[in-house]
C-alpha cells in the first residue's frame, strides 16, 4: 500500500487497482542507494513532477541500459504511470509519490544522479505566486549538488514568464554552464507528449534549458 503521496486527486478505477498491486513492484517510499534499488549499476536519471508518466515511460522505453526514477505528488499521475510500466514490461522505472525537494535534500546522496528532468512544472501564473515555483535559487543549489560532474539538467515549460525566470535563476548559478548559450530547440530526446501537441496546436510557445554540471565546490554544503 502507498503510504507517501502528498496530494490524492480522483483516481480511477484503474489506477487504483495500479496502486493497490503493482505499487510493491515497482514503488518506493524511501531510498538510499540507487543502485542498490535497482539492482545494478548504470545512470541513473531523476524526472520532477512527471504528470501522466508519459515522457518518463518513452525515455525509459528507449533507453534500457538507463535507470529511471520518477517523483511525483498525485496519487492519478503515479497510478497511471504504473500501468504504463506494466503494460511496456519495464524493469528500469521506479516510482516516488511524495515531495521531491524532501527526497532531493534527504535521502538521495550527492553526485548520485547523472541527468535531472524537469517538464511542464506547475507555473504558478499569478505574479503573487511566483515564490510558489519550485524552480528558485535555493532548488537549484539542491540539483547541483546532487547531479554528478558532467551531468546534464533539463527542463521545459510552456509559461514565456516562468522560461525566463529559469534561465534568470540558473544563469545565476555558478556550478551550471548554459549547453547553447539561452534557450535550447527542443532537443530530440525529450518526448512530444499529448499535452505539449495540445498547446502547439493551440499556439502556445514551448521553452527548452539544457544545463550540464560543472562545478561541485558546493556538492558538501547543507
Amino acid at each position: 500500500m502507498i503510504h507517501s503521496c502528498v496530494r490524492r486527486g480522483r483516481v480511477t478505477p484503474g489506477q487504483q487497482r495500479a496502486l493497490d498491486i503493482l505499487w510493491p513492484h515497482y514503488g518506493v517510499e524511501t531510498v538510499r542507494d540507487l543502485n542498490a534499488l535497482f539492482g545494478r549499476d548504470a545512470e541513473k536519471h531523476l524526472e520532477i513532477g512527471f504528470g501522466n508518466g508519459e515522457a518518463l515511460v518513452t525515455m525509459a522505453k528507449a533507453h534500457p541500459e538507463n535507470d529511471y526514477l520518477g517523483i511525483d505528488m498525485y496519487r492519478p499521475g503515479v497510478g497511471h504511470l504504473l500501468l504504463q510500466i506494466e503494460a511496456a514490461e519495464l524493469s528500469n522505472v521506479r516510482v516516488m509519490c511524495a515531495d521531491a525537494v524532501e527526497i532531493l535534500q534527504d535521502h538521495l546522496p550527492v553526485h548520485s544522479l547523472d541527468s535531472v528532468y524537469l517538464f511542464f512544472p506547475d507555473p504558478w501564473p499569478k505574479r503573487r505566486h511566483d515564490k510558489r515555483r519550485l524552480l528558485q535559487a535555493e532548488f537549484v543549489k539542491l540539483l547541483g549538488q546532487r547531479i554528478k560532474f558532467g551531468g546534464s539538467l533539463h527542463l521545459a515549460t510552456d509559461w514565456k514568464a516562468y522560461a525566463e525566470q529559469m534561465l534568470e535563476v540558473l544563469e545565476d548559478a555558478p556550478f551550471f554552464i548554459n549547453c547553447v548559450g539561452g534557450f535550447a530547440p527542443r532537443p530530440p530526446e525529450r518526448p512530444l507528449t499529448k499535452f505539449e501537441q495540445r498547446g502547439l496546436r493551440l499556439g502556445h510557445g514551448v521553452w527548452d534549458l539544457l544545463y550540464q554540471c560543472q562545478d561541485k565546490s558546493l556538492s558538501t554544503e547543507n
